[in-house]
């Protein structure tokens, strides 16, 4: 549905995007995700031909977007980064006037302007002057002239931005909701956004594509192993040396406790079977254990790892 090839964009002597490719299926959702200034906005205004690359190619549903641009724009809601809103207007209006450049008329425009005012929640809001709205309403309006059209892709730069938590609750449930009819791309820096929406992530950094997965693949890739946290009744430098006799330890690191105890954090490779092993020597032992238990990697550990490993190996490239 969406195949990007290889786009690079310079603005002046700064490489804005370098190589980047990827590829989205009809119906899939992609969290693309990245720093700020990591190049997400730009990769997103060339998918939607508001700008050209230096080199490499994009196709919309087959569609060359330097070849076809307005083919291209039929079939793309787009909400920019800065939500595109003429604040003398109020919503009604605004919305109509979207519409109608869309091609809607008669009652295919009523029914798309009902659906949009519900879905975004902007019933109470509908009559009022869009300069009068607060951010977040703001962003539900742009969010509605996306919509409008029924487009069969999605472009959203930053959509949850300036929203409250249950109106960002609600915004994810939407996208869910469309799931499967659309296919979407959404860009956030903010990386709880991505987890309840979808598995497939694409991660930016300084301008390349740094990961491209499924969050638990990329996961194992990002941390290399498990991680274990460990408690038990018992001194501490005698359960830690007793740890480290078990080897296949990547890392030990004590950590905070009282009333006797101790606790680990443990990093090991995904085949060592920790978990058994330490079982076996707080029974032999007899310690009485109070913790032992995998804690997996949320995106956001992945997410620093990946980033931190792509800027240590940007230094060694320029050293």
């Amino acid at each position: 549905m969406i195949e990007v090839r290889g786009i690079t964009k310079n603005f002046g002597t700064m490489r804005a995007l370098d190589d980047v490719s990827f590829r989205l299926e009809r119906g899939e959702i992609l969290g693309f995700l990245g720093p700020n200034g990591a190049g997400k906005s730009t990769t997103m205004k060339i998918i939607t031909t508001f700008l050209a690359p230096d080199s490499g190619s994009v196709e919309v549903d087959g569609i060359d977007v330097l070849e076809k641009p307005l083919e291209v724009r039929g079939k793309i809601g787009y909400l920019p980064e800065n939500v595109p809103l003429y604040t003398d207007m109020n919503v009604h209006e605004y919305l109509s006037f979207v519409g109608k450049a869309r091609g809607l008329g008669g009652n295919a425009l009523r029914d798309r302007l009902d659906w949009c005012v519900e879905a975004c929640g902007l019933l109470t809001e509908y009559r009022k002057t869009i300069g009068e709205l607060s951010k977040g309403y703001k962003q539900r309006t742009g969010l509605a002239q996306a919509l409008i059209h029924d487009p069969d892709i999605l472009i959203l730069d930053e959509p949850t931005s300036g929203l409250d938590p249950l109106q960002i609750i609600g915004i994810r449930d939407l996208i869910k909701r469309l799931a499967g009819s659309k296919t979407i791309i959404f860009s956030t820096h903010i990386l709880q956004e991505v987890a309840p929406v979808t598995d497939r992530v694409v991660i930016i950094n300084e301008g390349r594509i740094i990961a491209d997965g499924n969050v638990g693949e990329l996961s194992k890739d990002a941390m290399g192993g498990v991680r274990l946290y460990v408690g038990v009744q018992a001194e501490s430098e005698m359960v830690e040396a007793a740890l480290r006799n078990l080897g296949d330890l990547k890392e030990l690191k004590p950590l905070a406790a009282g009333d006797g105890q101790c606790r680990f954090e443990i990093r090991a490779a995904f085949d060592a079977d920790l978990t058994r092993r330490i079982n076996d020597l707080v029974r032999k032992e007899g310690w009485q254990l109070k913790e032992l238990h995998e804690s997996p990697y949320n995106l956001e550990d992945t997410f620093i790892s990946l980033t931190r490993r792509s800027q240590e190996q940007s230094r060694k490239g320029v050293a």
